[in-house]
């Protein structure tokens, strides 16, 4: 049978509109509460965010705990309790409350709900020592060698070296933020501007395994040439954390679980067990972990010139353009074009791209308090 071009586009059409999203039924509760919370023997105050998971398939941001009681008690007899500073994140109060290795911590929550109010326990958490961090240095990734007709490519490879000579930490645990400055090629007022990022992967290491309590150059974070974080100026500063076995069993089921291709018959997130429960039903599942360590900090800065970075502000993505005369043509519809230099001729003008011209829109003009740290 011979089908015409029309005939063909119907059917292409008719196809297209049977497709439809599946999402399989599942027996699994779908407001189920997920507690996210660290407590450290550093200053400042520590936070509890209490959220409920989304069904699956759901698109839509989690649903916050709002007005919840929260405490925190300790192994002799302290009660802290915690303020809502804002929808579902609860702090404590830092001039009241640090925590102090050797001590056991238990969480408390009670949701105060009228119509279904539901209190919730944590196991009680040692606050165990974590050993500093003996180093974080960087080594120069070669990712494409240069060729007659291509440039070289060089990325940055952030390694860690840590110990325990008591060998009281055996599980470790790092988090870290990275900072970095660039620079707008135009003279404008907001050239100058600094980001930073928290790391959004799972660092962890377990050494129970092996007689010495050491770890040589653990790959923590590697930077591609894809991004601008070393153009100019980079820091990272790593947080380290002492883990329980089964706080490490937890982190390692997420680490496992983030790696999957992800399936129908993938690990699914209720079955990673919280160390949170229900005191009114003990069925009842409870997602996310109430963290309890002591924390160690380290901050390297890295300036050094990497190959083949990439060019952000390049004129196939911030079209510039100059206009010649004494002074800006009348009538320039500053929708599109804007001015960045008019202190005299000629004037050099940009698109309507704001990031183009003012460095604000991805950072902060104002430079952070440790930046001078290294100069």
């Amino acid at each position: 049978m011979k089908y015409t071009p029309q005939i063909l586009l119907f059917i292409l059409l008719f196809l297209g509109s049977c497709i439809s999203q599946f999402i399989p039924q599942t027996s699994e509760d779908k407001q189920l509460l997920v507690v996210e919370g660290l407590i450290t023997d550093q200053p400042g105050p520590c936070t509890i965010k209490l959220t409920r998971s989304l069904p699956l398939g759901a698109k839509s941001n989690a649903t916050p705990v709002k007005g919840c009681t929260v405490s925190i008690s300790d192994d002799i007899g302290n009660t802290y309790f915690l303020a809502e500073t804002a929808a579902g994140i609860y702090l404590t109060d830092s001039s009241q409350f640090k925590g102090s290795i050797g001590r056991f911590y238990t969480l408390h929550i009670n949701t105060n709900n009228s119509v279904s109010n539901h209190t919730y326990e944590s196991i009680p958490i040692e606050l165990k020592p974590v050993p500093p961090i003996d180093s974080v240095y960087y080594e120069k990734v070669t990712i494409q060698a240069g060729t007659g007709t291509s440039a070289a490519e060089e990325g940055c490879q952030i390694y860690l070296n840590a110990q325990d000579p008591s060998s009281q930490c055996k599980y470790y645990r790092w988090e870290f933020t990275e900072t970095w400055e660039f620079i707008l090629p135009y003279a404008v007022p907001n050239k100058i501007c600094w980001v930073s990022a928290n790391s959004n992967m799972i660092n962890i290491k377990n050494t129970s395994a092996i007689s010495e309590d050491k770890i040589v150059r653990y790959p923590l974070n590697f930077v591609s040439n894809q991004t601008d974080r070393l153009t100019v100026k980079y820091s990272i500063l790593v947080n380290q954390y002492s883990l329980n076995e089964d706080e490490y069993q937890y982190w390692d089921k997420l680490q496992n679980m983030s790696q999957q291709v992800g399936s129908l018959y993938d690990i699914i997130p209720s079955s990673v067990s919280s160390n949170v429960f229900s005191l009114d039903n003990p069925s009842e599942k409870v997602l996310g972990y109430f963290s309890v360590s002591a924390r160690s900090s380290k901050r390297i800065f890295i300036k050094d010139h990497f190959a083949g970075q990439p060019e952000p502000y390049s004129a196939d993505i911030c079209v510039a353009d100059t206009i010649y005369g004494g002074k800006p043509p009348q009538g320039l519809n500053t929708s599109v074009w804007i001015i960045i230099s008019s202190l005299v001729p000629p004037y050099v003008v940009t698109t309507y791209s704001k990031g183009c011209y003012d460095c604000t829109v991805r950072g902060t003009n104002v430079e952070p308090s440790f930046w001078t740290d290294n100069k």
